[in-house]
């Protein structure tokens, strides 16, 4: 369905078995895990899909190594499970990423440890070689007989100034073990709800429709389109708002404190000398000031991040210039040769973990597990259980997706039939394991389309196996290639606008592509791509006008970025 016979669908079938509001990664999660499970479900966000913390993530599918620390052993173990996963289920997006610890002290943090562990220290201290060896020795045993990424190695000082030239000499040691790359956390979760569309067609999702109220046996949503309202009457609601969870629940008339974020905001660069000095690898490492901080590898760009730093309205949560400072800082730190400037950032982001209210000192012992708070009764004024998922990352979404399925499973009073843990994800559905059977496939598909193996190779780098649809669409019509976006062509922008539920301009350039945080876009690139949406979606020149005027404000405001 599309948005139109969804909505004319709602208004004529208002009874909906559960409702989520918020699509960022718990919500998509549990949206797919309840579609596979036959439920009739409806996904909601008052913005676009994977737009909130969800899109502003370090990119990473990890097992959180610093978590040991704070005596977080289940969450690890599950992380470490779920890393293994992705790499398995999403191989067109998620890759194995060889990740460097520089260590500048060899018995640091012998003492320290134990008392940040039982919570009777708050200020972290420098971590030295054994204390990191013992936790990479911890990591590797959780990974076990799965073998998906290899075991940790420890390089020496001359070795490591051999393999990095510019690496900072005050080194002892670095470390290298292995975790995983989200190269595009969007379109793996757009991968996630078409996949779940596909399979149930009483599943739905709607970007842009907000929740307004709640009252007894039903709730009040806004299609921010059009300001159109829509009466659903749900058995379950799941509040997957994240850091705007309790805004969501003062929504439905519930007063509830359930999430304390913070902050973290990261740097994208243009910097072809820091690219070359950090090779396939990414950094990871403990600043000055004892934050844990990444310079990563991201296409030909570089990563650089993240804060952590308490906030009450996540509204308000944008790149600071003292972020800025500290992160250009900490590039220093590591690789004090190499000069980065404010010239060579491309593009800012920054979102709000919605982590579980807490005491804590520092924002470094906050949880970062992961649970559902249930709310019911006849306090709450209304006729169906509202679930909020607090916490969480994108490494485990499965894992909590699952948890919240089989919780409203066994309200609904339905068995599991199906089971995530093995299923492949959008594009890496039958995803080549080795270079002979990518070369088949790609060779299909230009004998069956016409379409040349250059072009699929794009494709295919993209979208993965989803290349085979976006290749079909392609062939059927006369095509050209777009003049100010490398590699992209007039069918395949149209085909995303089709297909993948594209509503407004920044969805195009911030989420169904990396074009933005690439700094892969210029003025005339924006305005043909402007065009090319508002031709597909009936937009007369006034609408466009306002469209791209209303996308450089938000890249100017929000990304710091100017074209």
């Amino acid at each position: 369905m599309n948005r139109k016979e969804i909505l004319s669908h709602l208004k004529q079938n208002p009874q909906v078995s559960v409702l989520i509001v918020g699509a960022g990664i718990n919500g998509i999660g549990t949206f797919r895990d309840l579609a596979m499970n036959g439920v009739d479900v409806l996904l909601i966000d008052r913005a676009d899909f994977c737009s909130g913390a969800s899109s502003a993530s370090s990119h990473m599918a990890h097992g959180g190594i610093r978590y040991l620390e704070n005596g977080e052993f289940r969450l690890v173990r599950e992380a470490v499970g779920e890393r293994n996963r992705l790499l398995q289920n999403a191989a067109h997006i998620v890759k194995p990423l060889p990740t460097t610890i520089p260590i500048f002290k060899y018995f640091s943090g012998i003492l320290n440890a134990p008392l940040k562990f039982f919570g009777w220290l708050d200020k972290p201290s420098e971590r030295g070689s054994l204390i990191i060896k013992l936790g990479l020795m911890m990591y590797d045993a959780y990974t076990g007989k799965q073998k998906t990424v290899p075991k940790h190695k420890f390089l020496s000082r001359h070795t490591s100034l051999k393999k990095w030239n510019q690496l900072n000499s005050d080194i002892k040691n670095t470390a290298v073990y292995y975790d995983g790359l989200i190269t595009n956390p969007e379109r793996l979760a757009l991968d996630l709800i078409l996949d779940s569309e596909a399979e149930n067609s009483s599943a739905r999702a709607v970007n842009y429709m907000s929740l307004v109220s709640g009252e007894k046996d039903k709730v009040i949503l806004r299609d921010e389109l059009t300001d159109e309202r829509y009466e659903i009457q749900p058995k379950l609601l799941i509040n997957a708002s994240g850091a705007w969870i309790d805004f969501s629940n003062h929504s439905l008339g519930l007063s509830t404190k359930f999430i304390g974020g913070t902050k973290g905001s990261h740097l994208v660069l243009n910097h072809p000398e820091l690219r070359s000095a950090i090779g396939d690898n990414e950094f990871f490492f403990e600043n000055k000031d004892g934050r844990i901080v990444l310079i990563c590898p991201l296409f030909d760009r570089v990563l650089v991040g993240t804060s952590d730093i308490k906030i009450e309205n996540p509204d308000e949560a944008f790149c600071t210039d003292e972020e800025v400072d500290y992160f250009l800082e900490l590039i220093k730190h590591v690789f004090p040769s190499i000069q980065v400037t404010h010239d060579h950032i491309v593009f800012r982001y920054s979102g709000v973990r919605p982590l579980e209210n807490s005491t804590a000192k520092s924002t470094s012992q906050y949880s970062r597990d992961h649970s559902i708070q249930v709310l019911s009764g006849d306090w709450t004024n209304l006729q169906f259980p509202v679930y909020s998922l607090v916490g969480g990352k994108w490494t485990t979404f499965r894992a909590f997706s699952e948890q919240v399925t089989d919780k409203s499973l066994e309200f609904l009073g339905i068995k599991r039939q199906k089971d995530t843990k093995s299923m492949q994800i959008g594009g890496g559905h039958g995803y080549p394991t080795n270079q002979e059977e990518k070369t088949k496939f790609i060779n299909g598909l230009a004998a069956w389309t016409g379409l040349s193996k250059e072009r699929l190779e794009i494709l295919f780098e993209r979208y993965g196996t989803r290349a085979e649809a976006f290749a079909d669409f392609i062939k059927n019509a006369p095509d050209e290639p777009l003049k100010f976006l490398q590699n992209y062509s007039k069918r395949e922008i149209i085909y995303i606008i089709q297909h993948e539920k594209v509503q407004h301009l920044d969805d195009l350039i911030l989420r169904r592509s990396m074009l933005a945080m690439l700094g892969k876009l210029s003025t005339q690139g924006l305005l043909e791509l402007v065009e090319i949406l508002g031709e597909t979606l009936s937009w007369n020149d006034t609408q466009k006008n306002d469209e791209a005027e209303r996308t450089l404000r938000l890249l100017e405001n929000k990304h710091q970025v100017r074209l």
